[in-house]
């Protein structure tokens, strides 16, 4: 066993336990001892005094002892979790679980490995599920995320994987560009839509159906996902939910999950935390609180957060069928190289400006035709109330601003202004600006939005 697979053993026991998983200090206990270390050794190096770390130890010790029904301590902690390294299957490690009965954790005995009797029931390369897929006929630019990717998803044990950015930046196409090049080193590619999102319990049924799994439509939800841990754990699977953000609350801050909803975060924190040799892709608008939170020292899990297409896209415009012309790239940075809003404005310049870029960059001011305003007022419609009024305030504003400036300039509390700030970076609308002050700005074209349309 190598230590990270040690530190997510124990860290699925004391969750298990406790409820919670390991701090700093717990992990570095973990670190040392299974690496021989005495406790002044781990005491210097997570800085802590040695009386702390052996309180810590101690109370560790403990809780492990409970959960293995066996003693455990100090000078056995190596040898008690080599001697119990569970697999994959074995069901005497709890797991992390939507209900408190439901158990499952991975073999890494035989992680990549599947017998003959699962490749007759599974079949290879024959689950393929893309109807809701986009069919990608061009793809410009991005070679530097779908290197990413490709690393992220190929060459390491990421599980949960989230493609994150401004709609219509780009995500799903990207996503798709990716399973077109690499399908066949998987044994199964399922794409599903959250566009119009069903309850987790219908989404898996799906999903299963697509394997050729007998379910019934009352299975349980812990049946359902016990059947599908077995078949990411048996088979390298690929799932992709796309428009995750239909998952979250509107109106309120980014990543609220609504009652009917919940079931979908603990889901993905199992992707996460369970051990299999599959992958979820999540592709959302706004971060996901789980991608968050989760300990990406313990969990393989990646976020790749989508920009504009920088040096490329002059080339997309072209593509777009605008003649080449020296100010292509400067139009493509004016709308920060989102692909949708460069295709709008390119659709524009030839109807309205007979193909010349410059004469609409003679415009006063950033030009918005119907549909790019439109993507703007639905997700103005998706903020908070106080997101609405730190963007209008900031739109307002001559230059980048603080917080203390917002704060006289609003009646809003420290918690709802710091609280209203995070969601709408999570939204990919607001950028910290490099200063001795922290300073705010928004997205350059989200404020030439406000400006035109709700400067009042």
């Amino acid at each position: 066993m190598v230590v990270t697979e040690v530190l997510q053993f124990a860290d699925r026991l004391v969750f298990a336990e406790t409820g919670k998983h390991l701090d700093d200090i717990q992990k570095a206990v973990v670190k040392g001892v299974w690496q021989g270390e005495s406790y002044e050794e781990i005491a210097q190096e997570c800085h802590r005094s040695e009386s702390r770390v052996r309180d810590v130890g101690y109370k560790l010790w403990q809780i492990l002892s409970e959960r293995l029904s066996e003693e455990v301590n100090k000078s056995n902690f190596r040898a008690t979790i080599e001697r119990l390294h569970i697999p994959i299957n074995s069901s005497q490690v709890v797991g992390v679980g939507i209900h408190s009965h439901f158990n499952l954790c991975s073999d890494t005995s035989e992680k990549h490995k599947t017998t003959d009797s699962t490749k007759s029931q599974a079949g290879v390369n024959s689950f393929i599920d893309l109807a809701l897929a986009p069919k990608i006929t061009h793809f410009e630019g991005r070679r530097e995320e779908l290197e990413k990717l490709s690393e992220y998803i190929l060459h390491q044990p990421t599980r949960l994987m989230a493609v994150l950015g401004l709609n219509g930046i780009g995500k799903t196409t990207l996503v798709k560009r990716f399973i077109d090049l690499h399908s066949p080193q998987f044994d199964a590619v399922i794409w599903k839509s959250l566009k119009f999102p069903k309850t987790l319990t219908h989404l898996l049924h799906d999903i299963l159906a697509t394997f050729n799994q007998e379910t019934e439509k009352s299975l349980g939800l812990d049946e359902q996902i016990t059947q599908l841990f077995e078949l990411l754990s048996a088979r390298r699977c690929l799932l992709v939910f796309d428009d995750v953000q239909n998952l979250f609350i509107s109106g309120q801050f980014a990543g609220q999950y609504p009652l009917e909803y919940t079931d979908y975060k603990t889901f993905f924190q199992m992707i996460a935390e369970i051990a299999h040799q599959s992958c979820l892709i999540l592709i959302s608008q706004e971060k996901s609180p789980e991608m968050i939170s989760l300990d990406t020292e313990l969990y393989p899990k990646k976020s790749l957060e989508l920009g504009g297409l920088d040096a490329d896209g002059g080339d997309f415009l072209q593509y777009q069928g605008l003649p080449r012309q020296k100010n292509l790239l400067e139009l493509s940075n004016l709308y920060q190289g989102h692909p949708v809003y460069l295709q709008s404005i390119s659709i524009l310049i030839k109807e309205v400006f007979s193909e010349r870029v410059d004469e609409l960059m003679a415009e006063d001011s950033l030009i918005f035709p119907e549909d790019i305003k439109l993507l703007w007022d639905t997700l103005l419609m998706r903020l908070s109330p106080v997101e609405q009024e730190l963007s209008l305030e900031m739109s307002r504003a001559k230059a980048p601003i603080s917080r203390d400036d917002l704060r006289k300039s609003l009646n809003l509390s420290s918690l709802e202004l710091v609280n209203g700030l995070q969601s709408l970076s999570r939204r990919y609308l607001l950028s910290k600006v490099d200063s001795d002050e922290i300073l705010f700005t928004l997205l350059p074209v989200f404020e030439a939005y406000l400006k035109n349309f709700h400067s009042s």
